[in-house]
């Protein structure tokens, strides 16, 4: 079966960054979680910026670390906000928080109205979380009742098994495509027929990886999110 094609693509990057702002005195003696996946998505920025470029896509980033907010997090969430988050700054993150995802949305009715929308959304994840190696270079996180998303899901698995022999891609891995974040937001946003998001999870091993090959890791995803446009 013929996967779907699409007529625009929107990028996002939720933990983009570990900046803190004018935040610093909340990491005061503990500076050294920002260094850590629990700050932000390291190599998921380079990955969204190549992927914007290469495709003429708008791109949304994340500005500060997810342990001030969490952007991947509905407001309402209790993981929006951290241990680290100050109290009297939360109202302002909070404005932040909805002030990034209105634009998001905004770009993203604005192009489901031209066509197919898809959406990717560029993260990372740690190599070992709580004792647990995780088993795959490459997750592909979407809604498999959603019949666009499962079938480029399973392209785009297959398509980078083939560009990337001995890396493991897996779909729904190491989190769930259905779980609470800025995809299964615009699913609600956003009709079946005009929206397909997308969350690609890469680990963090990559960056103890020769750089050809993050190169090449990042060079066969682009290429085959492209395949995927009209």
């Amino acid at each position: 079966m013929t996967p779907p094609r699409f007529d625009a693509l929107l990028v996002t990057c939720e933990h983009a960054s570990n900046a803190v702002g004018r935040h610093g005195a909340a990491f005061r003696g503990q500076s050294d979680v920002l260094h850590t996946h629990r700050a932000w998505d390291p190599g998921a920025a380079l990955l969204a910026r190549e992927l914007a470029a290469a495709c003429d896509a708008p791109l949304h980033e994340g500005r500060f670390t997810r342990l001030l907010i969490d952007l991947n997090r509905r407001e309402k969430s209790k993981a929006a906000f951290s241990s680290f988050t100050p109290d009297a700054a939360r109202g302002q993150l909070l404005e932040f928080h909805r002030e990034w995802r209105a634009a998001v949305l905004a770009d993203a009715q604005r192009l489901a109205k031209r066509g197919k929308l898809l959406h990717v959304s560029c993260h990372s994840f740690t190599p070992e979380l709580r004792g647990e190696v995780r088993n795959a270079e490459i997750g592909l996180l979407y809604d498999p009742s959603r019949r666009q998303e499962k079938r480029t899901a399973d392209a785009w698995h297959t398509a980078l098994r083939a560009a990337l022999p001995g890396m493991r891609v897996r779909r729904n891995y190491p989190y769930r495509g259905m779980s609470d974040g800025v995809t299964s937001w615009l699913r609600r946003e956003l009709p079946a027929t005009r929206y397909a998001g997308f969350e690609l999870e890469l680990n963090q091993g990559f960056a103890a990886r020769p750089a050809r090959e993050w190169k090449a890791a990042r060079q066969a995803i682009i290429r085959v999110v492209r395949a995927s446009l009209a």
